[in-house]
């Protein structure tokens, strides 16, 4: 069942920018895990290909944008320090059911007088959000069944935001540019790994992009800088299309506030979700 937890954190102490990266925010997920399950953290510490789980950068509430009210980027890097006492959150998903059951233990003995370490600063857990909430459109939980059957077999339009810079690995070479195969290809590989729902790639076929309004950012990381994308964009689907696999299209859509897309999401890249007509009009 995919999960996407969002933590609201507290920082007794400062916490410097060059601690805020999405290697640093990796090794605090590892040790929240190993906590719980020391063989589970040394095991996700192993892992070099897929993994069952994306992490966001670290964000501070109150910062608004002021271009984008309703549907902000968040902010990928941080150049200032940020204060002892400043409310952050931070987003956990989780695609695995099993992962999520070896870390309740986390969630349901939490203790906010525990402090944990971002390098030389202490942050403490004061709360964590699972389910939807008005003003947090990053919390929520969904089986892959009902992922499905409560897609929509008649919508045509998907409107994505990139929250989050996202490239696409193609061939030898990586590559910022949203096509309808990068978006979707790694939806379905993803679904595919971790659902009991195969779908076929074929779906993406009846895709074509409608609407873009999107950008190129930089993101630091230790073996150099990403080019991601950044912004908004629609894919319609054309053409005489059975029902079903628009409900394939529309799920995987759906499937993306978990999953993430592209490259480098457990370390905040690729952070994107659905957005709705109604979402969109307040924009």
């Amino acid at each position: 069942m995919p999960h996407s937890l969002v933590l609201n954190l507290q920082p007794r102490s400062p916490i410097p920018p060059g601690y805020l990266t999405g290697k640093h925010l990796h090794a605090l997920f590892l040790t929240l895990v190993s906590s719980v399950d020391r063989t589970l953290g040394d095991h996700l510490h192993e892992q070099k290909t897929e993994k069952a789980f994306t992490l966001s950068p670290l964000q501070v509430y109150g910062r608004v944008d002021e271009y984008h009210p309703i549907n902000s980027f968040l902010q990928w890097e941080h150049t200032q320090i940020i204060p002892a006492g400043t409310p952050c959150w931070w987003r956990i998903s989780l695609l695995d059911d099993a992962l999520f059951g070896h870390l309740a233990p986390l969630w349901l003995n939490l203790n906010p007088d525990h402090p944990w370490h971002l390098g030389p600063a202490d942050l403490v857990i004061t709360s964590i959000l699972g389910t939807p909430q008005s003003t947090q459109p990053w919390a929520n939980f969904s089986s892959y069944p009902q992922l499905y059957d409560q897609a929509s077999n008649e919508t045509r339009q998907i409107t994505f935001i990139f929250a989050t810079p996202a490239t696409f690995r193609q061939g030898k070479y990586d590559s910022a540019l949203p096509t309808r195969e990068c978006v979707f290809n790694s939806l379905i590989n993803r679904w595919n790994r971790y659902s009991s729902i195969p779908f076929p790639e074929t779906s993406v076929e009846s895709l074509f992009p409608s609407f873009f309004d999107i950008q190129t950012e930089l993101v630091n990381h230790p073996d150099g800088k990403w080019a991601g994308c950044v912004g908004t964009i629609s894919y319609h689907i054309l053409g005489s299309v059975s029902p079903d696999t628009i409900r394939q299209i529309n799920a995987l859509a759906d499937f993306a506030l978990y999953s993430g897309i592209g490259r480098k999401t457990p370390m905040g890249m690729g952070m994107v979700r659905r957005l709705n007509k109604s979402c969109m009009s307040r924009c």
